[in-house]
């Protein structure tokens, strides 16, 4: 115990009004004199814990109670400790100091069902809190139905099961708020949405009633709330109205930085693959310190995946591939980080390691397989190949003997004309019913569609069993009995002969048709038409002079100016020149034939022919109309060259711009 002296006495009296008055930060250093005295005085040690947990100084408090283990036992601090490890996230610490200490008092009570709320451990915690609520009795009460409902919240959401109905009031906008995160879990979200709008009301009302709260303060306060109305509007598909409302969450910048992550990343959500500026910017919010001891682990894993989805988005290959590592690491039975690691490969077309790597999954953990091998399959079939997408699908026993998976098989081994291989699916499936739920509508059903897709291709031996089975369930039905004796008639016509006296008569098959009523109706395709009665005698007028119609003259076709009635007319005169058969393209270049290459001016190869002083003087003479050659005069434009010549005199022309339209050249 402290000492008696007058100065201690002094230090002891200040700290009793220090803590009355809730001024640790004094209390705390009149007890620090007094451990300077005597260090192991056990009293200023538990008040020197007390004082430095109220400050939030738990880590300190934590090593002074390591620090003193021999004078300060689990039965005198036990509860500081665990308190002080809860705070600094340190759950599981904090669980094994709260199982070793023998007494149990309400308050450790309380931190058990806390610590127990953190771990996950639903049950348990629900346990706790119906024993505290049920044997204690103080001012509290409240507040442990707001976490009892909590709980219960936790358990709809995260474990998919429908809460224990206590009996809770719906007094508080706290209780309404969990009840409905209650109905979210649910799927009832209707009712969900009305219970949220009963909590805002309430938080109004409650927060208006304190005259120190502001408007600011009340908006902070309905953040949460508002935050889940947006997500109950995404999931009824009102995405529009769902992200503005989170918008407007985003922009209050509230302190809780897990309400922060989930907001931003359901909006990453709405974005999906578009936006991605906006979706960059929003996942920094989810990466916020303290972000993963204020959200569940279902929570925190949905985040990881959309980062991973975001970074295959904006093609980060290596950060999606770190993203996913991580996920397997940690949850190594999840499908979802194998499937984006998936979507990656495909991404980068490499579809057989995609398939390597699903098989490998499925063989490792059978109890994820099912949706495994449904991509499996997809993936197959987008390569084309349909028999083994058939072989896979075929291997999954939960959605083996579904209707959907029956119609797909079928589908896929027609479409491969496997009509074996189809019917073979269908005999299957109608075992497995005849031996589990004989009778029942889907196994007729499925007789009914084996026995129409057999007939359907020539099968009517086999179709034969299927059609005898639904016309024993149902003797009346003669849609059946026809198809059936139309099937024997093939097979066995005796048996056909035989089953065609159950028809039923001529005369009960007739019915009291009005046939011309028939005709005469909307539908009818056609309609006979009577005759009109004749009311009285009407004779044909005779037609007069002025009656007739004058015969217009027809005018005779102008003919072309050089039109030869003599000659015979081109039968190809009607299509083009161009795909007429005697059309031989236009004569291009006589110019160049005519002119040598070289610069401008020169000649070549006949250069010697046009050498006039080399010919026999004769007089000039001018070229016969007509002729194939001519002479060519040393002005004479040089013709339009692609390339120029290099010469050392020549000069290039600068190239035009070309038109459109036209040709390019120089």
């Amino acid at each position: 115990m402290a000492s008696g002296s007058g100065p201690v006495s002094a230090l002891w009296t200040e700290i009793n009004r220090c803590g009355q008055n809730g001024d640790f930060t004094r209390a705390l250093k009149a007890v620090n004199k007094i451990l300077y005295e005597n260090k192991d005085d056990v009293t200023a040690l538990c008040c020197k814990i007390v004082c430095l947990i109220q400050n939030g100084g738990f880590k300190e408090a934590l090593n002074v109670i390591n620090t003193h283990t021999k004078s300060l036992t689990s039965d005198m601090i036990g509860f500081e400790k665990a308190y002080c490890e809860y705070r600094l996230n340190r759950v599981e610490h904090a669980l094994k100091t709260i199982q070793g200490i023998p007494e149990q008092t309400d308050k450790l009570k309380e931190l058990y069902a806390q610590v127990l709320y953190r771990l996950e451990r639903y049950d348990e915690c629900l346990a706790v809190y119906k024993d505290l609520i049920r044997n204690s009795q103080d001012d509290y009460e409240e507040e442990r139905k707001t976490n009892l409902s909590a709980v219960l919240a936790a358990q709809s959401t995260w474990e998919n099961t429908s809460p224990e109905d206590l009996g809770l009031p719906e007094s508080s906008y706290e209780l309404c708020y969990n009840a409905a995160c209650c109905l979210i879990g649910q799927g009832q979200l209707s009712q969900a949405m009305q219970k949220l709008q009963k909590a805002e009301e309430l938080c109004r009302k409650s927060l208006a009633e304190d005259s120190d709260v502001t408007d600011e303060d009340v908006e902070a306060e309905l953040a949460i709330i508002h935050s889940q109305m947006a997500y109950v509007m995404q999931l009824q598909g009102r995405t529009e109205d769902a992200l503005q409302l989170y918008n407007q969450v985003i922009k209050l910048k509230p302190s809780d930085v897990g309400l922060l992550a989930v907001t931003a990343n359901n909006i990453i959500t709405i974005n999906k693959d578009q936006n991605v500026f906006d979706s960059k910017k929003k996942v920094k919010l989810t990466s916020a310190e303290g972000v993963e001891h204020k959200l569940a682990k279902k929570q925190l894993q949905a985040i990881e995946i959309n980062k991973a989805l975001l970074a295959m988005y904006t093609n980060q290959a290596d950060q999606c591939k770190k993203l996913l590592a991580s996920q397997q690491a940690q949850s190594p039975g999840h499908p979802r980080p194998v499937l984006i690691q998936v979507a990656q490969l495909c991404r980068e077309k490499q579809h057989n390691k995609a398939i390597e790597l699903l098989q490998r999954f499925s063989d490792q953990h059978p109890e994820s397989a099912s949706g495994i091998k449904l991509t499996m399959a997809q993936l197959y079939l987008t390569q084309g190949h349909v028999t083994k997408a058939c072989d896979i699908l075929k291997s999954i026993e939960e959605f083996k003997y579904k209707p959907g998976m029956i119609s797909a098989l079928v589908t896929m081994y027609t479409n491969e004309e496997d009509i074996d291989s189809a019917i073979d699916v269908f005999t299957q499936a109608i075992q497995h019913y005849q031996s589990e739920q004989p009778g029942s509508a889907i196994h007729l059903s499925l007789v009914r569609e084996a026995a129409n897709y057999k007939l359907k291709y020539g099968r009517k031996k086999e179709a034969t069993s299927d059609l005898e089975q639904l016309w024993k369930q149902n003797t009346n039905d003669v849609h059946t009995l026809a198809q059936l004796i139309s099937a024997y008639s093939l097979v066995d016509q005796d048996k056909a002969k035989a089953l065609s006296k159950h028809l039923p008569s001529p005369d009960t098959m007739s019915f009291n048709v009005d046939v011309d009523e028939l005709e005469n109706s909307h539908g009818a395709t056609y309609v006979r038409k009577k005759a009109a009665k004749v009311v009285g005698e009407s004779q044909p007028k005779e037609q007069g002079p002025q009656d007739v119609k004058k015969k217009k003259k027809k005018k005779k076709g102008k003919l072309p100016k050089n039109y030869d009635p003599k000659s015979t007319p081109d039968p190809e005169r009607w299509l083009p020149i161009r795909e007429r058969s005697y059309y031989r393209g236009k004569k291009k270049g006589k110019k160049k034939e005519q002119v040598g290459r070289g610069t401008q001016g020169a000649t070549s190869g006949g250069s010697a022919e046009l050498d006039a002083s080399k010919s026999a003087s004769s007089p000039p003479t001018s070229p016969q109309p007509g002729s194939g050659t001519g002479t060519a005069t040393s002005n004479a434009v040089p013709p339009r060259q692609q390339k120029p010549a290099v010469a050392g005199a020549a000069r290039k022309k600068a190239p035009q711009k070309k038109k459109k339209g036209g040709k390019g050249g120089w």
